[in-house]
Protein backbone atom coordinates (compact mmCIF):
# COMPACT_ATOMS: atom_id res chain seq x y z
CA UNK A 1 0.00 0.00 0.00
CA UNK A 2 2.89 2.07 0.62
CA UNK A 3 4.59 1.27 -2.44
CA UNK A 4 1.80 2.18 -4.41
CA UNK A 5 1.28 5.43 -2.43
CA UNK A 6 4.56 6.70 -3.34
CA UNK A 7 4.51 5.53 -7.15
CA UNK A 8 0.89 7.52 -7.34
CA UNK A 9 2.76 10.48 -5.77
CA UNK A 10 5.38 10.45 -8.19
CA UNK A 11 3.35 10.53 -11.12
CA UNK A 12 1.69 13.59 -9.35
CA UNK A 13 4.87 15.40 -8.67
CA UNK A 14 5.80 14.64 -12.64
CA UNK A 15 2.41 16.07 -14.09
CA UNK A 16 2.72 18.75 -11.95
CA UNK A 17 6.40 19.35 -13.05
CA UNK A 18 4.97 18.60 -17.06
CA UNK A 19 2.38 21.18 -16.60
CA UNK A 20 4.64 23.79 -15.18
CA UNK A 21 7.44 23.74 -17.85
CA UNK A 22 4.80 23.64 -19.86
CA UNK A 23 3.47 26.72 -18.72
CA UNK A 24 6.44 28.52 -18.52
CA UNK A 25 7.75 27.39 -21.95
CA UNK A 26 4.26 28.58 -23.18
CA UNK A 27 4.53 31.74 -21.61
CA UNK A 28 8.45 32.37 -22.69
CA UNK A 29 7.04 30.96 -26.40
CA UNK A 30 4.67 33.67 -26.22
CA UNK A 31 7.11 36.12 -24.84
CA UNK A 32 9.31 35.79 -27.67
CA UNK A 33 6.57 35.60 -30.72
CA UNK A 34 5.20 38.60 -29.11
CA UNK A 35 8.61 39.92 -28.71
CA UNK A 36 9.68 41.34 -31.94
CA UNK A 37 6.76 43.99 -32.20
CA UNK A 38 6.37 45.31 -28.38
CA UNK A 39 6.87 49.07 -27.83
CA UNK A 40 9.61 50.14 -25.38
CA UNK A 41 7.88 51.19 -22.40
CA UNK A 42 7.62 55.23 -21.91
CA UNK A 43 8.05 55.50 -25.40
CA UNK A 44 8.11 58.20 -27.68
CA UNK A 45 8.76 59.56 -31.27
CA UNK A 46 11.90 61.34 -30.13
CA UNK A 47 15.07 60.42 -32.83
CA UNK A 48 18.13 59.00 -31.54
CA UNK A 49 21.35 59.08 -33.43
CA UNK A 50 23.46 56.09 -32.98
CA UNK A 51 26.93 55.42 -34.70
CA UNK A 52 28.29 52.46 -35.35
CA UNK A 53 31.93 52.48 -34.23
CA UNK A 54 34.77 50.93 -36.97
CA UNK A 55 35.29 47.29 -35.98
CA UNK A 56 32.16 47.10 -33.26
CA UNK A 57 31.13 43.35 -32.87
CA UNK A 58 27.29 42.64 -32.88
CA UNK A 59 28.03 42.37 -29.34
CA UNK A 60 29.24 45.41 -28.94
CA UNK A 61 26.56 47.37 -31.27
CA UNK A 62 23.69 45.88 -28.65
CA UNK A 63 25.38 47.12 -25.87
CA UNK A 64 25.24 50.72 -27.15
CA UNK A 65 21.80 50.05 -28.43
CA UNK A 66 21.54 49.57 -24.76
CA UNK A 67 23.23 51.83 -23.39
CA UNK A 68 21.34 54.81 -25.41
CA UNK A 69 18.42 53.26 -24.39
CA UNK A 70 16.86 52.45 -27.80
CA UNK A 71 16.63 48.49 -26.53
CA UNK A 72 15.49 47.28 -22.95
CA UNK A 73 16.54 43.87 -22.86
CA UNK A 74 19.83 43.03 -24.78
CA UNK A 75 19.86 39.32 -23.70
CA UNK A 76 16.17 39.25 -25.32
CA UNK A 77 16.86 41.24 -28.31
CA UNK A 78 20.56 38.89 -28.51
CA UNK A 79 18.40 36.06 -28.46
CA UNK A 80 15.63 37.17 -31.02
CA UNK A 81 18.16 38.03 -33.45
CA UNK A 82 20.13 34.61 -33.31
CA UNK A 83 16.82 33.22 -33.77
CA UNK A 84 15.95 35.49 -36.72
CA UNK A 85 19.01 35.55 -38.44
CA UNK A 86 22.16 35.15 -36.47
CA UNK A 87 24.71 37.87 -36.31
CA UNK A 88 23.74 40.45 -38.71
CA UNK A 89 26.59 42.94 -40.91
CA UNK A 90 26.12 46.15 -39.37
CA UNK A 91 27.97 49.12 -41.42
CA UNK A 92 29.74 51.42 -40.12
CA UNK A 93 27.77 54.69 -39.64
CA UNK A 94 25.44 56.92 -38.56
CA UNK A 95 22.08 55.69 -38.19
CA UNK A 96 18.61 57.17 -36.99
CA UNK A 97 16.36 55.35 -34.56
CA UNK A 98 13.32 56.81 -32.50
CA UNK A 99 12.38 55.67 -29.27
CA UNK A 100 9.26 54.03 -30.12
CA UNK A 101 10.58 51.48 -32.53
CA UNK A 102 9.96 47.82 -31.92
CA UNK A 103 12.80 45.26 -31.90
CA UNK A 104 11.71 44.76 -35.53
CA UNK A 105 12.01 48.04 -36.64
CA UNK A 106 15.46 48.47 -34.71
CA UNK A 107 17.09 45.34 -37.06
CA UNK A 108 15.38 46.24 -39.81
CA UNK A 109 17.35 49.58 -39.30
CA UNK A 110 20.33 48.45 -38.86
CA UNK A 111 20.04 46.12 -41.48
CA UNK A 112 19.27 49.01 -44.26
CA UNK A 113 22.89 50.53 -43.13
CA UNK A 114 23.80 53.70 -42.34
CA UNK A 115 22.41 56.98 -43.54
CA UNK A 116 24.43 58.89 -45.89
CA UNK A 117 24.82 62.32 -44.40
CA UNK A 118 27.47 64.44 -47.18
CA UNK A 119 29.05 67.33 -45.01
CA UNK A 120 31.13 69.70 -47.51
CA UNK A 121 34.15 71.65 -46.60
CA UNK A 122 36.12 74.20 -48.49
CA UNK A 123 39.72 74.49 -47.90
CA UNK A 124 40.75 78.00 -49.68
CA UNK A 125 44.17 78.47 -51.32
CA UNK A 126 47.24 79.45 -49.25
CA UNK A 127 45.83 77.89 -45.80
CA UNK A 128 48.62 76.10 -43.87
CA UNK A 129 48.18 73.05 -41.86
CA UNK A 130 47.20 74.95 -38.92
CA UNK A 131 43.89 76.61 -40.80
CA UNK A 132 43.47 73.38 -42.60
CA UNK A 133 42.94 71.54 -39.42
CA UNK A 134 40.58 74.47 -38.08
CA UNK A 135 38.66 74.58 -40.97
CA UNK A 136 38.34 70.74 -40.51
CA UNK A 137 37.47 70.81 -37.16
CA UNK A 138 34.24 73.42 -37.92
CA UNK A 139 33.19 71.42 -40.57
CA UNK A 140 32.34 69.11 -37.92
CA UNK A 141 34.99 66.29 -38.58
CA UNK A 142 37.49 65.50 -35.47
CA UNK A 143 39.70 67.62 -33.49
CA UNK A 144 42.18 70.11 -35.00
CA UNK A 145 44.88 68.00 -32.73
CA UNK A 146 44.00 65.29 -33.77
CA UNK A 147 44.28 66.00 -37.37
CA UNK A 148 48.06 67.95 -36.53
CA UNK A 149 48.73 64.29 -34.91
CA UNK A 150 48.60 62.87 -38.27
CA UNK A 151 49.79 65.47 -39.93
CA UNK A 152 52.52 65.61 -38.07
CA UNK A 153 53.59 62.07 -37.97
CA UNK A 154 56.42 60.79 -40.12
CA UNK A 155 55.23 57.11 -40.47
CA UNK A 156 51.72 58.76 -41.59
CA UNK A 157 53.38 61.10 -44.22
CA UNK A 158 55.33 58.68 -45.48
CA UNK A 159 52.70 55.98 -46.17
CA UNK A 160 50.81 58.70 -47.94
CA UNK A 161 53.69 59.46 -50.33
CA UNK A 162 54.06 62.91 -49.53
CA UNK A 163 58.24 64.48 -48.76
CA UNK A 164 59.43 66.35 -45.73
CA UNK A 165 58.44 66.32 -41.91
CA UNK A 166 54.46 66.88 -42.29
CA UNK A 167 51.80 67.43 -44.76
CA UNK A 168 52.31 70.67 -45.11
CA UNK A 169 51.55 71.60 -48.95
CA UNK A 170 49.75 68.62 -49.92
CA UNK A 171 46.27 69.39 -48.37
CA UNK A 172 44.98 70.17 -52.10
CA UNK A 173 42.51 73.26 -51.80
CA UNK A 174 39.49 72.47 -52.67
CA UNK A 175 35.96 71.85 -51.91
CA UNK A 176 34.84 68.51 -50.49
CA UNK A 177 32.47 66.21 -49.39
CA UNK A 178 32.73 63.87 -46.86
CA UNK A 179 30.39 61.41 -45.32
CA UNK A 180 29.25 62.51 -41.45
CA UNK A 181 31.82 60.61 -39.13
CA UNK A 182 34.74 59.99 -41.84
CA UNK A 183 37.57 59.07 -40.14
CA UNK A 184 40.79 61.77 -39.87
CA UNK A 185 42.82 59.98 -41.19
CA UNK A 186 40.70 59.01 -44.56
CA UNK A 187 39.86 62.72 -44.75
CA UNK A 188 43.42 63.41 -44.99
CA UNK A 189 44.48 60.52 -47.40
CA UNK A 190 42.21 61.66 -49.36
CA UNK A 191 42.94 65.40 -49.67
CA UNK A 192 46.57 64.23 -50.18
CA UNK A 193 45.36 61.63 -52.63
CA UNK A 194 43.97 65.35 -54.33
CA UNK A 195 47.18 66.75 -54.71
CA UNK A 196 48.78 63.92 -56.38
CA UNK A 197 46.26 63.47 -58.89
CA UNK A 198 46.57 67.48 -59.68
CA UNK A 199 50.31 67.40 -60.05
CA UNK A 200 50.33 64.09 -61.79
CA UNK A 201 48.17 65.85 -64.36
CA UNK A 202 49.84 69.25 -64.45
CA UNK A 203 53.36 67.16 -65.23
CA UNK A 204 51.62 64.68 -67.62
CA UNK A 205 49.93 67.53 -69.62
CA UNK A 206 53.84 69.73 -69.79
CA UNK A 207 56.28 67.37 -69.49
CA UNK A 208 58.85 69.25 -71.07
CA UNK A 209 58.77 72.30 -68.78
CA UNK A 210 58.49 69.91 -65.84
CA UNK A 211 61.84 68.36 -66.95
CA UNK A 212 62.91 72.28 -67.58
CA UNK A 213 62.38 72.77 -64.12
CA UNK A 214 64.14 69.68 -63.02
CA UNK A 215 67.00 70.18 -65.19
CA UNK A 216 67.56 74.21 -64.40
CA UNK A 217 66.56 74.50 -60.89
CA UNK A 218 67.45 70.94 -60.03
CA UNK A 219 64.60 70.81 -58.40
CA UNK A 220 61.93 67.71 -57.64
CA UNK A 221 58.52 67.64 -57.19
CA UNK A 222 58.70 68.46 -53.44
CA UNK A 223 61.18 71.66 -54.28
CA UNK A 224 58.68 72.74 -56.41
CA UNK A 225 55.82 72.30 -54.26
CA UNK A 226 57.63 74.32 -52.05
CA UNK A 227 57.88 77.12 -54.91
CA UNK A 228 54.56 76.78 -55.27
CA UNK A 229 53.63 77.86 -52.14
CA UNK A 230 55.84 80.88 -51.74
CA UNK A 231 53.92 81.95 -55.01
CA UNK A 232 50.66 81.35 -53.47
CA UNK A 233 51.35 83.62 -50.32
CA UNK A 234 53.10 86.30 -52.34
CA UNK A 235 50.08 87.13 -54.10
CA UNK A 236 46.07 86.66 -54.43
CA UNK A 237 46.01 88.17 -58.13
CA UNK A 238 45.93 84.92 -60.41
CA UNK A 239 47.36 86.64 -63.54
CA UNK A 240 50.67 87.92 -61.57
CA UNK A 241 51.60 83.93 -60.32
CA UNK A 242 53.98 83.34 -63.68
CA UNK A 243 55.57 86.68 -63.13
CA UNK A 244 56.52 86.14 -59.75
CA UNK A 245 57.30 82.48 -60.30
CA UNK A 246 59.62 84.26 -62.91
CA UNK A 247 61.18 86.47 -60.20
CA UNK A 248 61.84 83.73 -57.85
CA UNK A 249 63.37 81.71 -60.80
CA UNK A 250 65.53 84.42 -62.14
CA UNK A 251 66.94 85.04 -58.67
CA UNK A 252 67.89 81.55 -58.70
CA UNK A 253 69.28 81.66 -61.86
CA UNK A 254 70.90 84.47 -62.78
CA UNK A 255 74.52 84.21 -61.95
CA UNK A 256 74.99 87.98 -61.22
CA UNK A 257 72.10 87.87 -58.18
CA UNK A 258 74.23 86.85 -55.31
CA UNK A 259 73.33 86.14 -52.27
CA UNK A 260 70.62 84.03 -53.54
CA UNK A 261 67.85 85.26 -51.26
CA UNK A 262 64.03 85.24 -52.07
CA UNK A 263 63.24 87.29 -49.72
CA UNK A 264 59.91 86.37 -49.26
CA UNK A 265 57.73 88.03 -45.96
CA UNK A 266 55.15 84.96 -45.52
CA UNK A 267 58.43 82.57 -45.14
CA UNK A 268 59.60 84.55 -41.97
CA UNK A 269 55.83 84.77 -40.89
CA UNK A 270 55.30 80.93 -41.44
CA UNK A 271 58.73 80.32 -39.14
CA UNK A 272 57.17 82.21 -36.17
CA UNK A 273 54.19 80.72 -36.24
CA UNK A 274 53.52 77.78 -37.38
CA UNK A 275 56.70 76.07 -37.47
CA UNK A 276 57.77 73.94 -34.47
CA UNK A 277 60.91 75.12 -33.88
CA UNK A 278 60.50 78.65 -32.86
CA UNK A 279 63.86 80.81 -32.49
CA UNK A 280 64.16 83.85 -29.96
CA UNK A 281 63.03 86.71 -32.10
CA UNK A 282 60.31 84.48 -33.47
CA UNK A 283 59.21 84.14 -29.84
CA UNK A 284 58.90 87.97 -29.88
CA UNK A 285 56.62 88.08 -33.29
CA UNK A 286 53.21 89.41 -32.41
CA UNK A 287 52.18 89.61 -36.11
CA UNK A 288 53.84 92.26 -37.58
CA UNK A 289 57.71 91.75 -39.26
CA UNK A 290 60.10 93.59 -37.55
CA UNK A 291 64.08 93.96 -38.10
CA UNK A 292 65.01 91.48 -35.68
CA UNK A 293 62.71 88.99 -37.51
CA UNK A 294 64.46 90.27 -40.68
CA UNK A 295 68.17 89.71 -39.85
CA UNK A 296 67.09 86.13 -37.86
CA UNK A 297 69.38 83.24 -38.83
CA UNK A 298 67.57 81.05 -36.41
CA UNK A 299 64.27 81.23 -38.31
CA UNK A 300 65.36 78.51 -40.92
CA UNK A 301 62.10 79.78 -42.41
CA UNK A 302 63.71 83.07 -43.06
CA UNK A 303 64.44 83.58 -46.44
CA UNK A 304 66.42 87.15 -46.16
CA UNK A 305 68.94 85.20 -44.01
CA UNK A 306 68.92 81.25 -45.98
CA UNK A 307 69.57 81.19 -49.64
CA UNK A 308 67.15 79.37 -51.87
CA UNK A 309 63.86 77.81 -51.13
CA UNK A 310 63.18 77.24 -47.08
CA UNK A 311 63.34 73.57 -45.79
CA UNK A 312 59.74 72.95 -46.58
CA UNK A 313 55.95 74.30 -48.25
CA UNK A 314 54.40 76.90 -45.85
CA UNK A 315 50.45 76.96 -47.23
CA UNK A 316 48.67 74.14 -49.51
CA UNK A 317 48.99 75.93 -53.04
CA UNK A 318 46.67 75.91 -55.30
CA UNK A 319 46.01 74.42 -59.60
CA UNK A 320 47.41 77.97 -60.47
CA UNK A 321 50.33 78.64 -58.46
CA UNK A 322 51.60 75.02 -58.99
CA UNK A 323 51.42 75.49 -63.53
CA UNK A 324 53.47 78.64 -62.72
CA UNK A 325 56.39 76.76 -61.00
CA UNK A 326 56.32 74.76 -64.83
CA UNK A 327 55.04 78.05 -66.76
CA UNK A 328 56.90 81.23 -65.63
CA UNK A 329 56.49 84.18 -67.49
CA UNK A 330 60.44 85.18 -69.03
CA UNK A 331 61.65 88.54 -68.11
CA UNK A 332 64.84 89.82 -66.59
CA UNK A 333 62.52 91.33 -63.04
CA UNK A 334 64.43 90.63 -59.81
CA UNK A 335 61.95 92.43 -57.61
CA UNK A 336 58.63 92.80 -56.89
CA UNK A 337 56.37 95.30 -53.96
CA UNK A 338 53.26 95.29 -53.43
CA UNK A 339 51.15 98.28 -54.99
CA UNK A 340 48.38 98.23 -52.17
CA UNK A 341 48.32 95.68 -49.23
CA UNK A 342 47.04 92.19 -50.92
CA UNK A 343 46.65 93.84 -54.52
CA UNK A 344 48.77 94.01 -58.04
CA UNK A 345 52.65 94.10 -57.46
CA UNK A 346 55.51 96.48 -58.92
CA UNK A 347 57.91 94.34 -61.08
CA UNK A 348 61.71 95.79 -61.48
CA UNK A 349 64.91 94.77 -63.07
CA UNK A 350 67.24 97.03 -60.83
CA UNK A 351 67.78 97.12 -57.34
CA UNK A 352 67.97 101.05 -58.01
CA UNK A 353 64.23 100.79 -60.13
CA UNK A 354 63.11 98.92 -57.13
CA UNK A 355 63.98 100.85 -54.20
CA UNK A 356 62.34 104.11 -56.08
CA UNK A 357 58.96 101.88 -56.37
CA UNK A 358 59.44 101.11 -52.25
CA UNK A 359 59.26 104.55 -51.80
CA UNK A 360 56.92 105.26 -53.95
CA UNK A 361 54.47 102.72 -52.03
CA UNK A 362 56.04 101.60 -49.07
CA UNK A 363 57.67 104.78 -47.71
CA UNK A 364 55.14 107.41 -49.99
CA UNK A 365 57.90 109.31 -50.49
CA UNK A 366 56.65 109.71 -54.20
CA UNK A 367 53.46 110.71 -55.79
Amino acid sequence: MKKQYFHYLAIGITGITVIIVALALWKVSGFIYGYPDRLPVNSSDEQVEFVVPRGASFNKIISLLHEKKIISKPLMFRLYTMLKSGDIKVQTGNYIFRRNFTPRQVIKTLKAGPIITLVGVTIPEGKNILEVSSILENAGFGKKEEFLKYIRDPDFVQEVGAKGDNLEGYLMPETYKFRKGTAVVDILKYLVKSHFRVWRGLTRKYPKEFRKVQGQLGFNSHKMLIMASLIEKETGVKKERPLISGVFQNRLLFPGFKPKFLQTDPTIIYGCTVSMDKSEACKKFNGRIRYIHLRDRDNLYNTYTHEGLPPGPICSPGYAAMLSVLKPDPSRYLYFVAKTPGGEHYFSETIEEHEKAVDRFIRKKGR
